[in-house]
């Protein structure tokens, strides 16, 4: 494989190796930032004194990751960094190579350090690479043949193995903003070397926005969305106004992956927006994942586990409503059975709040894992057979049935835990009430004790 395999037929190739858009390129690719200065956004990256831009300046060899959505620039500014850099530029694909092609390459980059001839490897959608495949990259990286330059729209902290993250340094891409996007549609349709220039086409302002909007911050969606607007408007007024923008959007962009990054973020969003008692919020967050086409069983099961964690014993009454809702969602199916999800988490949001139980549970969980696993008190054990009785299995057990207030002057736990207390009820909803009785059964139990 040599350096610049992958070069698309018919183009033109750079001293540096970096392919110029042929003719017919999707417009996304036409206008593509060719330098620091035509790129547009990341000024928390880029702009004067920021991290990437000093490491750029400096010519810094160091490897890195570029983690953002999709459409945002990431391949663009590695790009522009091979240029900047003078340096060979391979793109490389997680999604269609293997351990073969990364050893070619790596034999191919080996071959130009000798020469030295500096390499930037990029790899786009890094995370796809699995662990054997990313430790091939490793003495490559730590003896400088490469620059590996990885991009992903997964958190690196999940899908790229520790070995290789330690080696590299991860910058964090942003959505670009709608005014952003509105001013680089705009310079596409006046640009004549490389945009619709050359068409002569006008463009309202609110149809940019509109095509802004519905991009969810991805540059290249927009752009190809401006491409059709573009085709629609040559055969007719050669104007792309309101109408024709939405016929050329067709859908909205939602960025989510059903296994990744922004399915936990929307997730987690719905949780504390129910914890936080906003019904407004937690609906739009339910809706959101909804229209992303999220498994409705898998927001039911989330939602039942809220009704336990947040609302617990202060509405128990929600946990059988969140189990009605995941009843009717197996029924009716989606989306009719939606509304029933929406029903239970509106309910929620407005339910009294307690963790009193999730909290009690957890310091149980603790205390299990960091204390001696002493055996059952003889009194609590259960005494089926005679030999079982004379050893005492049983003895002294007292029938809280008998007792007054039906409850025994008994402890329950090991000797070394007595008088441990792990439950502590709130004041919220019914909770209220068993923090009323649980101090009626101290009583009683002091009482029995002799007011001890």
């Amino acid at each position: 494989m040599s350096l610049f395999d992958g070069v698309p037929e018919g183009s033109t190739v750079s001293s540096k190796g970096l392919p110029r858009p042929v003719a017919g390129a999707p417009l996304a690719e036409r206008m593509r930032p060719r330098t620091l200065e035509e790129y547009s956004g990341q000024e928390h990256l880029l702009g004067p004194g920021k991290p990437l831009r000093v490491q750029i300046d400096r010519d810094d060899p160091g490897s890195m990751i570029f983690w953002g959505p999709p459409g945002v620039g990431k391949t663009t500014l590695a790009k522009i960094i091979a240029e900047t850099t003078r340096a060979n530029f391979i793109e490389f694909s997680a999604v269609t190579s293997g351990i073969k092609e990364i050893k070619q390459v790596m034999a191919s980059a080996a071959q130009a350090a000798e020469m030295r001839s500096r390499t930037i490897l990029f790899v786009d959608e890094i995370h796809r690479f699995n662990k054997a495949q990313q430790d091939a990259f490793l003495p490559y990286v730590e003896r400088g043949t490469i620059r590996l330059i990885g991009a992903t729209t997964e958190n690196p902290s999940f899908e790229i193995i520790s070995a290789l993250l330690s080696r590299c340094r991860v910058y964090v891409l942003q959505p670009l903003s709608e005014e952003r996007i509105v001013a680089l549609l705009r310079r596409a349709v006046e640009d004549s070397e490389r945009g619709l220039g050359s068409l002569h086409l006008t463009a309202d302002d609110e149809a940019l926005e509109l095509m802004a909007t519905y991009s969810s911050g991805d540059c290249r969606n927009a752009y190809n969305t401006l491409e059709v607007a573009a085709q629609l408007a040559v055969e007719s007024e050669k104007h792309i106004n309101k109408a024709l923008a939405t016929d050329a959007i067709q859908q909205r962009v939602l960025l989510y992956d059903k296994s990744g990054e922004e399915h936990y973020n929307l997730i987690s969003a719905l949780h504390k927006s129910v914890r936080n008692s906003d019904p407004d919020a937690a609906l739009y967050w339910l809706a959101r994942m909804f229209a992303a086409g999220e498994d409705p069983l898998y927001l039911a099961r989330r939602i039942v586990r809220m009704a336990v964690e947040d609302i617990g014993l202060a509405a128990p009454e929600a946990l059988n409503l969140c189990l009605s809702a995941k009843e009717t969602i197996d029924f009716l199916g989606s989306p009719e059975g939606d509304l029933a999800l929406a029903e239970a988490v509106v309910y929620l949001c407005m339910a009294p709040k307690s963790n009193s139980v999730y909290m009690a549970y957890g310091a149980v969980q603790q205390e299990i894992e960091h204390t001696p696993q002493e055996p059952v008190p003889l009194h609590l054990r259960n005494a089926p057979t005679r030999l079982m009785k004379e050893l005492d299995y049983g003895k002294g057990y007292r029938y809280a049935h008998d007792e007054e207030g039906r409850v025994a002057d008994m402890d329950c736990l090991p000797d070394s835990l007595r008088g441990r207390s792990y439950y502590h009820p709130t004041q919220e909803g019914r909770e209220k009430l068993l923090a009323q009785r649980m101090e009626k059964i101290r009583k009683i139990r002091t009482s029995k004790r002799g007011g001890t």
